[in-house]
Formats: structure tokens, sequence, C-alpha cells
């Protein structure tokens, strides 16, 4: 397991431009907390299928959050969509059938409504399903509350406190962003990350 296992967490969640501002407060609360968030868009190797990816991601994480929010109709095929249900499958699969060490995986499923999950996947009835009600700062509270149960470190930063740094972040981002030649549109995961990252050095609690 690569030495970085216990900070890793993996982010199972959806892409689009609607659902970004809870995409991105979920990636600060992370790594405020003191972890590290990790998913597929990390990776850009065309050599490697995205289920690849998915797969070698979840094996070097030992936390999981998945936002099985996004189940509304594609308005061109008409279809749902099944990526996020599939890859908390592969992590609950991974907790089951893995070895000792991804036994103890731990993960989050957030909706962004109570109870709505068991309209379209009952199966999961039983799991601590958290809502966010499509609101960031909601989600930067539950992810930081779970953390704090799941790990059992006593150095994370209450919510309120997380999200307070978060609205701090984002007043300091268009700054950050044009020392780095970059538009905020522009950001990638691994920019974005990084530019986290760089600012906690600066505002450590």
């Amino acid at each position: 397991m690569p030495v970085q296992y216990e900070d890793n967490v993996f982010i199972n969640c959806p892409f689009d431009q609607e659902y970004k501002p809870i995409f991105d407060a979920i990636i600060f609360a992370v790594h405020d907390a003191g972890f590290i968030a990790r998913c597929a868009l990390e990776v850009s190797d065309a050599s490697q299928n995205r289920f690849e990816k998915i797969v070698k991601i979840v094996s070097e994480s030992k936390y999981g959050i998945h936002d099985i929010s996004r189940t509304e109709l594609d308005p061109v095929n008409s279809l749902p969509r099944f990526n996020m249900p599939l890859e908390l499958g592969l992590f609950l699969g991974s907790k089951k059938f893995g070895s000792r060490q991804h036994h103890k995986k731990v993960c989050v499923i957030l909706d962004k409504e109570a109870y709505r999950y068991q309209k379209f996947i009952s199966d999961i009835a039983g799991q601590d399903i958290s809502s966010h009600d499509n609101d960031p700062r909601k989600a930067i509270e539950k992810v930081r509350n779970w953390l704090r149960i799941a790990s059992k470190r006593t150095n994370i930063p209450g919510g309120a406190k997380i999200c307070e740094r978060y609205t701090a972040f984002e007043k300091d981002l268009p700054t950050i962003c044009k020392k780095l030649n970059i538009k905020i549109r522009e950001l990638t995961f691994v920019d974005f990350t990084h530019v986290i990252t760089e600012w906690l050095k600066g505002h450590s609690i």
C-alpha cells in the first residue's frame, strides 16, 4: 500500500458545472482536514482506461466520498447516469473482498435529499446516507464530521471553521490564479488541489 493510503480520500461525484461548487468545497474540506483528495480527474494517461484508473485510486484510498445525487435522465439519451453507483459498488466490493487492509475502508454516501436513495438504489438501505441539500457549506460540514468520526483524528477543525476558511480561500483564489497566469475556469483538478495545498501552507491553524 502507498504511504499515503491512510490519508487518501477517493471522491466519487458528478463532474458537471452545476455540481462544481459542491465538488470544490468538498475538495477543500478534505485537504483542510489534513487528508488528500483523489479522483479520476487526476490521471490523464490515454493508455489506461477510465475504470482502471478508478480501480487504482480506490486501491490506494482508505476513505471514500460517494455522491449519488445525480439521477436525472440525460436530456439527449433519456437515460440516468450510473457512474456514481458503479464506483460506490466498486469501493464497497473492495472493502468486502479485498485484503485485510482494504477491510478497514470507510466511506460516506451523500445525496441531495434525505431518504431519496430508497427510490432508486434500495440495496444500500441500512447505510448512513447524508444529505447536503445542494449546499456547498452543508457538504463541507457533512464531510468534516464524517472524517472526524471515521479517522478518530482530534486535530480536525470544526465545520464552521472550515467553511470560514473556505470563504477566505475563495476570495484569495482570483489573486492566486493571476500570479499563476491561469484563469479560474481553466483550473484542472490537479491545479486546484495544488493551489489549495499551497494556500493551506500559509494559513495553517
